[in-house]
Protein backbone atom coordinates (compact mmCIF):
# COMPACT_ATOMS: atom_id res chain seq x y z
CA UNK A 1 0.00 0.00 0.00
CA UNK A 2 1.51 3.38 -0.68
CA UNK A 3 2.19 5.59 1.52
CA UNK A 4 -0.18 8.45 1.68
CA UNK A 5 2.21 11.36 3.36
CA UNK A 6 4.62 10.75 0.56
CA UNK A 7 3.76 14.56 -0.57
CA UNK A 8 7.01 15.98 -2.24
CA UNK A 9 6.78 18.35 0.52
CA UNK A 10 7.49 16.21 2.94
CA UNK A 11 10.77 15.54 4.33
CA UNK A 12 12.53 11.84 4.73
CA UNK A 13 16.33 12.86 4.95
CA UNK A 14 18.61 15.45 5.47
CA UNK A 15 17.80 18.00 8.49
CA UNK A 16 16.47 15.78 11.08
CA UNK A 17 13.32 16.66 13.39
CA UNK A 18 14.73 16.98 16.19
CA UNK A 19 17.14 19.84 14.15
CA UNK A 20 14.39 21.40 12.51
CA UNK A 21 12.46 21.81 15.68
CA UNK A 22 15.38 23.61 17.35
CA UNK A 23 16.48 25.59 14.43
CA UNK A 24 12.76 27.03 13.43
CA UNK A 25 11.64 27.80 16.89
CA UNK A 26 12.57 31.20 16.92
CA UNK A 27 10.70 31.60 13.24
CA UNK A 28 7.73 29.47 14.31
CA UNK A 29 4.42 30.49 13.11
CA UNK A 30 1.73 32.17 15.32
CA UNK A 31 -0.52 29.48 17.08
CA UNK A 32 -3.89 27.92 14.98
CA UNK A 33 -6.17 30.29 17.29
CA UNK A 34 -8.74 29.09 15.07
CA UNK A 35 -8.42 25.39 16.49
CA UNK A 36 -8.44 26.65 19.80
CA UNK A 37 -11.31 29.41 19.37
CA UNK A 38 -13.32 26.05 18.28
CA UNK A 39 -12.23 23.84 20.71
CA UNK A 40 -13.10 26.54 23.83
CA UNK A 41 -16.90 26.74 22.15
CA UNK A 42 -16.97 22.80 21.98
CA UNK A 43 -15.69 23.06 25.88
CA UNK A 44 -18.37 25.59 26.89
CA UNK A 45 -21.26 23.75 25.43
CA UNK A 46 -19.92 20.67 27.29
CA UNK A 47 -19.93 22.44 30.11
CA UNK A 48 -23.30 23.51 29.90
CA UNK A 49 -24.66 20.17 28.78
CA UNK A 50 -22.72 18.65 32.12
CA UNK A 51 -24.65 20.98 34.36
CA UNK A 52 -27.61 20.49 32.51
CA UNK A 53 -27.79 16.35 32.17
CA UNK A 54 -25.91 15.76 35.81
CA UNK A 55 -27.70 17.94 38.06
CA UNK A 56 -30.91 15.76 39.35
CA UNK A 57 -28.49 12.68 39.81
CA UNK A 58 -25.87 15.00 41.62
CA UNK A 59 -28.40 16.13 44.33
CA UNK A 60 -29.84 13.25 44.98
CA UNK A 61 -26.57 11.11 45.41
CA UNK A 62 -24.03 13.99 46.54
CA UNK A 63 -26.52 16.33 47.92
CA UNK A 64 -25.13 19.12 45.39
CA UNK A 65 -26.69 19.93 42.30
CA UNK A 66 -23.64 21.45 41.37
CA UNK A 67 -21.06 18.65 42.13
CA UNK A 68 -20.64 17.21 38.38
CA UNK A 69 -20.13 20.44 37.42
CA UNK A 70 -17.88 21.90 39.34
CA UNK A 71 -15.32 18.66 39.40
CA UNK A 72 -15.51 19.44 35.28
CA UNK A 73 -14.67 22.72 35.70
CA UNK A 74 -11.72 21.60 37.57
CA UNK A 75 -11.00 19.32 35.18
CA UNK A 76 -10.88 21.93 32.49
CA UNK A 77 -8.51 23.82 34.41
CA UNK A 78 -6.27 21.31 34.49
CA UNK A 79 -6.64 20.63 30.60
CA UNK A 80 -5.81 24.08 30.32
CA UNK A 81 -2.79 23.70 32.19
CA UNK A 82 -1.87 20.52 29.99
CA UNK A 83 -2.87 22.43 26.65
CA UNK A 84 -0.16 24.95 27.31
CA UNK A 85 2.20 22.61 28.25
CA UNK A 86 1.96 20.58 25.14
CA UNK A 87 2.05 23.61 23.07
CA UNK A 88 4.58 25.53 24.77
CA UNK A 89 6.91 22.10 24.55
CA UNK A 90 10.02 22.04 22.66
CA UNK A 91 9.39 19.66 19.64
CA UNK A 92 13.01 17.95 21.08
CA UNK A 93 11.32 17.22 23.69
CA UNK A 94 8.48 15.62 22.37
CA UNK A 95 10.33 13.36 20.05
CA UNK A 96 12.35 12.02 23.26
CA UNK A 97 9.10 10.89 25.06
CA UNK A 98 8.07 7.96 22.70
CA UNK A 99 9.60 4.69 24.72
CA UNK A 100 9.43 6.51 28.40
CA UNK A 101 5.69 7.55 27.25
CA UNK A 102 5.01 3.52 26.43
CA UNK A 103 6.71 2.61 29.20
CA UNK A 104 4.38 4.91 31.88
CA UNK A 105 1.32 3.73 29.89
CA UNK A 106 2.31 0.15 30.31
CA UNK A 107 2.91 0.71 34.15
CA UNK A 108 -0.38 2.38 34.46
CA UNK A 109 -2.03 -0.53 32.60
CA UNK A 110 -0.38 -3.45 35.33
CA UNK A 111 -1.48 -1.08 37.98
CA UNK A 112 -5.04 -1.15 37.46
CA UNK A 113 -4.82 -5.02 37.21
CA UNK A 114 -3.14 -4.75 40.55
CA UNK A 115 -4.85 -5.19 44.10
CA UNK A 116 -4.46 -1.13 44.31
CA UNK A 117 -7.18 -0.71 42.33
CA UNK A 118 -11.00 -1.68 43.09
CA UNK A 119 -13.13 -3.16 40.44
CA UNK A 120 -16.24 -0.96 39.56
CA UNK A 121 -18.98 -2.01 37.88
CA UNK A 122 -16.66 -5.59 37.50
CA UNK A 123 -14.27 -3.75 35.89
CA UNK A 124 -10.86 -2.41 36.63
CA UNK A 125 -10.06 0.07 34.55
CA UNK A 126 -9.25 2.99 37.20
CA UNK A 127 -6.34 4.04 39.23
CA UNK A 128 -8.23 5.75 42.39
CA UNK A 129 -6.09 9.27 43.61
CA UNK A 130 -7.85 10.99 46.34
CA UNK A 131 -10.56 12.82 45.48
CA UNK A 132 -10.41 12.07 41.73
CA UNK A 133 -10.07 8.88 39.45
CA UNK A 134 -7.41 8.34 36.83
CA UNK A 135 -8.57 5.64 34.03
CA UNK A 136 -5.26 5.15 31.58
CA UNK A 137 -6.22 4.13 28.70
CA UNK A 138 -6.75 7.80 27.88
CA UNK A 139 -3.21 8.47 27.92
CA UNK A 140 -2.55 5.03 26.61
CA UNK A 141 -4.30 6.35 22.95
CA UNK A 142 -2.03 9.21 22.82
CA UNK A 143 1.34 7.50 24.03
CA UNK A 144 0.79 4.82 21.80
CA UNK A 145 0.16 7.36 18.93
CA UNK A 146 4.14 8.67 19.50
CA UNK A 147 5.23 5.22 19.23
CA UNK A 148 3.42 4.49 16.26
CA UNK A 149 4.66 8.27 14.53
CA UNK A 150 7.60 7.32 15.35
CA UNK A 151 8.17 3.78 13.85
CA UNK A 152 6.60 4.49 10.80
CA UNK A 153 8.23 7.82 9.61
CA UNK A 154 11.91 6.54 10.86
CA UNK A 155 11.29 2.80 9.29
CA UNK A 156 10.18 3.94 5.97
CA UNK A 157 12.51 1.29 4.48
CA UNK A 158 11.49 -1.57 6.39
CA UNK A 159 7.69 -0.84 6.62
CA UNK A 160 6.53 -3.41 3.77
CA UNK A 161 8.62 -5.93 5.27
CA UNK A 162 7.05 -8.62 7.62
CA UNK A 163 9.72 -9.32 10.40
CA UNK A 164 10.83 -5.39 11.06
CA UNK A 165 7.96 -3.72 9.47
CA UNK A 166 4.58 -5.30 11.15
CA UNK A 167 6.06 -7.28 14.36
CA UNK A 168 6.83 -4.66 16.27
CA UNK A 169 3.95 -2.06 15.94
CA UNK A 170 1.41 -4.84 15.76
CA UNK A 171 3.29 -6.74 19.02
CA UNK A 172 3.25 -3.22 21.03
CA UNK A 173 -0.31 -2.76 20.28
CA UNK A 174 -1.47 -6.37 20.80
CA UNK A 175 0.32 -5.84 23.98
CA UNK A 176 -1.74 -2.70 25.47
CA UNK A 177 -4.87 -4.64 24.23
CA UNK A 178 -4.13 -7.99 25.96
CA UNK A 179 -3.63 -5.80 29.30
CA UNK A 180 -7.12 -3.66 28.74
CA UNK A 181 -9.02 -7.11 27.81
CA UNK A 182 -7.98 -8.24 31.34
CA UNK A 183 -9.67 -5.60 32.64
CA UNK A 184 -11.93 -6.25 31.06
CA UNK A 185 -12.23 -3.86 28.71
CA UNK A 186 -12.97 -5.21 25.00
CA UNK A 187 -14.10 -1.52 23.52
CA UNK A 188 -10.73 0.14 24.31
CA UNK A 189 -8.81 -2.76 23.02
CA UNK A 190 -10.75 -2.37 20.04
CA UNK A 191 -9.95 1.43 19.96
CA UNK A 192 -5.88 0.43 19.94
CA UNK A 193 -6.07 -1.99 17.44
CA UNK A 194 -8.56 1.06 14.84
CA UNK A 195 -5.69 3.24 15.46
CA UNK A 196 -2.76 0.91 14.67
CA UNK A 197 -4.64 0.29 11.69
CA UNK A 198 -4.89 3.86 10.27
CA UNK A 199 -1.44 4.38 11.09
CA UNK A 200 -0.37 1.60 8.97
CA UNK A 201 -2.54 2.60 6.13
CA UNK A 202 -0.79 6.20 6.38
CA UNK A 203 2.71 4.55 6.93
CA UNK A 204 1.98 2.23 3.82
CA UNK A 205 1.43 -1.14 4.94
CA UNK A 206 1.14 -3.72 2.54
CA UNK A 207 -2.08 -4.11 1.90
CA UNK A 208 -2.27 -8.11 2.27
CA UNK A 209 -0.91 -7.51 5.75
CA UNK A 210 -3.75 -5.29 6.49
CA UNK A 211 -6.26 -7.75 5.14
CA UNK A 212 -5.07 -10.44 6.80
CA UNK A 213 -4.77 -8.90 10.14
CA UNK A 214 -8.14 -7.28 10.07
CA UNK A 215 -9.42 -10.52 9.12
CA UNK A 216 -8.07 -11.96 12.46
CA UNK A 217 -9.04 -9.31 14.38
CA UNK A 218 -12.59 -9.57 13.74
CA UNK A 219 -12.57 -13.22 13.84
CA UNK A 220 -11.07 -12.95 17.35
CA UNK A 221 -13.41 -10.50 18.75
CA UNK A 222 -16.26 -12.50 17.15
CA UNK A 223 -15.03 -15.28 19.13
CA UNK A 224 -14.20 -13.48 22.27
CA UNK A 225 -17.95 -12.03 21.93
CA UNK A 226 -19.44 -15.42 21.51
CA UNK A 227 -17.49 -16.46 24.37
CA UNK A 228 -18.72 -14.48 26.96
CA UNK A 229 -22.53 -14.17 27.64
CA UNK A 230 -22.70 -10.37 29.26
CA UNK A 231 -20.87 -9.40 25.35
CA UNK A 232 -23.14 -11.64 23.76
CA UNK A 233 -26.56 -10.48 25.27
CA UNK A 234 -25.01 -6.55 24.29
CA UNK A 235 -24.36 -7.25 20.61
CA UNK A 236 -27.75 -8.99 20.28
CA UNK A 237 -29.00 -5.92 22.16
CA UNK A 238 -27.33 -3.53 19.88
CA UNK A 239 -29.31 -5.28 16.61
CA UNK A 240 -32.43 -5.21 18.38
CA UNK A 241 -32.72 -2.93 21.48
CA UNK A 242 -36.50 -3.00 21.70
CA UNK A 243 -36.78 -6.91 21.94
CA UNK A 244 -35.46 -6.62 25.29
CA UNK A 245 -35.77 -2.82 26.25
CA UNK A 246 -36.07 -3.41 30.13
CA UNK A 247 -32.72 -4.96 30.21
CA UNK A 248 -30.32 -5.38 27.35
CA UNK A 249 -31.22 -3.23 25.01
CA UNK A 250 -32.51 -0.51 28.09
CA UNK A 251 -29.97 2.38 27.80
CA UNK A 252 -29.80 1.96 23.68
CA UNK A 253 -33.83 2.31 23.80
CA UNK A 254 -33.19 5.18 26.45
CA UNK A 255 -30.87 6.99 24.27
CA UNK A 256 -33.38 6.80 21.25
CA UNK A 257 -36.49 8.02 22.87
CA UNK A 258 -34.60 11.04 23.98
CA UNK A 259 -33.02 11.58 20.62
CA UNK A 260 -36.53 11.59 19.32
CA UNK A 261 -37.88 13.99 21.76
CA UNK A 262 -36.06 16.42 20.93
CA UNK A 263 -37.65 16.90 17.60
CA UNK A 264 -36.33 20.00 15.45
CA UNK A 265 -35.53 22.41 18.03
CA UNK A 266 -35.59 20.85 21.18
CA UNK A 267 -38.00 20.47 24.41
CA UNK A 268 -35.42 23.52 25.95
CA UNK A 269 -32.01 23.60 27.99
CA UNK A 270 -32.31 21.92 31.43
CA UNK A 271 -36.35 20.51 30.30
CA UNK A 272 -34.75 16.92 29.29
CA UNK A 273 -36.62 14.25 31.04
CA UNK A 274 -34.29 11.11 29.98
CA UNK A 275 -31.61 12.81 32.72
CA UNK A 276 -34.26 11.92 35.43
CA UNK A 277 -32.86 8.61 36.19
CA UNK A 278 -34.24 7.26 32.76
CA UNK A 279 -31.14 7.47 31.11
CA UNK A 280 -28.24 6.05 32.52
CA UNK A 281 -24.90 7.88 32.24
CA UNK A 282 -26.51 10.61 31.05
CA UNK A 283 -23.64 13.06 31.79
CA UNK A 284 -21.22 10.52 30.50
CA UNK A 285 -21.00 8.86 27.27
CA UNK A 286 -24.82 9.31 26.29
CA UNK A 287 -24.45 13.28 26.89
CA UNK A 288 -24.94 13.67 22.89
CA UNK A 289 -28.52 12.00 23.73
CA UNK A 290 -29.51 14.71 26.59
CA UNK A 291 -28.20 17.06 23.85
CA UNK A 292 -30.36 16.20 21.37
CA UNK A 293 -33.46 16.21 23.44
CA UNK A 294 -33.06 19.75 25.28
CA UNK A 295 -31.75 21.14 21.53
CA UNK A 296 -32.65 18.93 18.92
CA UNK A 297 -31.43 18.81 15.51
CA UNK A 298 -30.51 22.00 15.29
CA UNK A 299 -28.46 21.87 18.46
CA UNK A 300 -27.05 18.36 17.36
CA UNK A 301 -25.91 19.77 13.77
CA UNK A 302 -24.17 22.65 15.44
CA UNK A 303 -22.01 20.96 17.80
CA UNK A 304 -21.40 18.50 14.72
CA UNK A 305 -20.36 21.17 12.53
CA UNK A 306 -18.09 22.52 14.78
CA UNK A 307 -16.65 19.57 15.28
CA UNK A 308 -16.46 19.23 11.68
CA UNK A 309 -14.37 22.45 11.78
CA UNK A 310 -12.19 21.66 14.23
CA UNK A 311 -11.12 18.44 12.28
CA UNK A 312 -10.24 20.60 9.20
CA UNK A 313 -8.29 22.38 10.92
CA UNK A 314 -6.35 19.50 12.23
CA UNK A 315 -6.17 18.70 8.86
CA UNK A 316 -5.02 21.78 7.55
CA UNK A 317 -2.22 21.31 10.19
CA UNK A 318 -1.56 17.90 9.31
CA UNK A 319 -0.80 18.28 5.69
CA UNK A 320 1.46 21.22 6.84
CA UNK A 321 3.70 20.12 7.83
CA UNK A 322 7.42 19.62 6.15
CA UNK A 323 8.67 17.08 7.81
CA UNK A 324 7.28 13.06 7.98
CA UNK A 325 7.31 12.66 11.49
CA UNK A 326 5.60 15.70 12.42
CA UNK A 327 2.97 14.73 9.89
CA UNK A 328 2.52 11.26 11.01
CA UNK A 329 2.71 12.52 14.68
CA UNK A 330 -0.29 14.95 14.13
CA UNK A 331 -2.17 12.97 11.94
CA UNK A 332 -2.08 10.02 14.72
CA UNK A 333 -3.12 12.54 17.62
CA UNK A 334 -6.07 13.38 15.11
CA UNK A 335 -7.24 10.39 14.99
CA UNK A 336 -7.50 9.96 18.57
CA UNK A 337 -9.81 13.02 18.67
CA UNK A 338 -12.03 12.18 15.43
CA UNK A 339 -12.47 8.33 16.64
CA UNK A 340 -13.65 9.57 19.84
CA UNK A 341 -16.39 11.90 18.17
CA UNK A 342 -17.53 9.10 15.54
CA UNK A 343 -17.37 5.95 17.75
CA UNK A 344 -19.49 8.19 20.33
CA UNK A 345 -22.39 9.50 18.26
CA UNK A 346 -22.49 6.04 16.64
CA UNK A 347 -23.19 4.46 19.93
CA UNK A 348 -25.65 7.22 21.23
CA UNK A 349 -27.59 6.36 17.84
CA UNK A 350 -27.34 2.96 18.19
CA UNK A 351 -25.25 2.71 14.88
CA UNK A 352 -22.37 0.78 17.28
CA UNK A 353 -22.69 -1.59 20.11
CA UNK A 354 -22.74 0.00 23.07
CA UNK A 355 -19.29 0.78 24.50
CA UNK A 356 -18.01 3.26 26.92
CA UNK A 357 -16.71 6.05 24.33
CA UNK A 358 -16.90 9.86 25.91
CA UNK A 359 -17.53 12.40 23.76
CA UNK A 360 -14.01 14.55 23.82
CA UNK A 361 -14.47 17.69 25.52
CA UNK A 362 -18.03 17.23 26.08
CA UNK A 363 -18.82 14.24 28.33
CA UNK A 364 -18.30 14.57 32.05
CA UNK A 365 -14.64 12.75 33.07
CA UNK A 366 -11.11 13.66 34.03
CA UNK A 367 -8.86 11.59 32.73
CA UNK A 368 -10.91 11.95 29.15
CA UNK A 369 -11.07 16.09 29.19
CA UNK A 370 -7.21 16.12 30.20
CA UNK A 371 -6.65 13.86 27.55
CA UNK A 372 -8.01 15.77 24.82
CA UNK A 373 -7.08 19.01 25.60
CA UNK A 374 -3.22 17.41 26.10
CA UNK A 375 -3.95 16.47 22.18
CA UNK A 376 -5.47 19.60 20.85
CA UNK A 377 -2.41 21.44 22.67
CA UNK A 378 0.05 19.40 20.66
CA UNK A 379 -1.75 19.86 17.39
CA UNK A 380 -1.63 23.79 18.21
CA UNK A 381 2.46 23.06 19.06
CA UNK A 382 2.75 21.80 14.95
CA UNK A 383 0.47 24.37 14.18
CA UNK A 384 3.28 26.97 14.77
CA UNK A 385 5.65 24.95 11.95
CA UNK A 386 2.58 23.96 9.21
CA UNK A 387 3.27 26.10 5.94
CA UNK A 388 0.26 26.90 3.79
CA UNK A 389 -1.20 24.52 2.01
CA UNK A 390 -3.81 23.62 -0.48
CA UNK A 391 -5.61 20.40 -2.12
CA UNK A 392 -3.12 21.12 -5.34
CA UNK A 393 0.49 20.82 -3.18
Amino acid sequence: MKNVFTAKTVKKSGESPLARAMNGATNAAPFDWWLFALMLVILAIGLVMVLSASGIVAEQVNGDKYYFFKRQIFFALAGGAALWGAALMPRQWLYHLQYPALFVALLLLLVTLSPLTPAINGAKRWIPLGPVSVQPMEFVKIALALYLAYFMSSKQDLIKTFSRGVIPPFAVTGLFCFLLLLQPDFGSAVVLACLLFFMCVAGGTRFIYLFFSVALACAGAMALAISSPYRLRRLLAFLDPFQDAHNTGYQLVQSLLAIGSGSFFGVGVGASKQKMFYLPEAHNDFIMAVLAEELGFVGVSVVMILFALLFWRCYKIIMGQQNLRDRFTAFGITTILVMGAVLNLAVVMGVAPPKGVPMPLMSYGGSNLVATMLCVGLLMNFSRTAEPWTASS
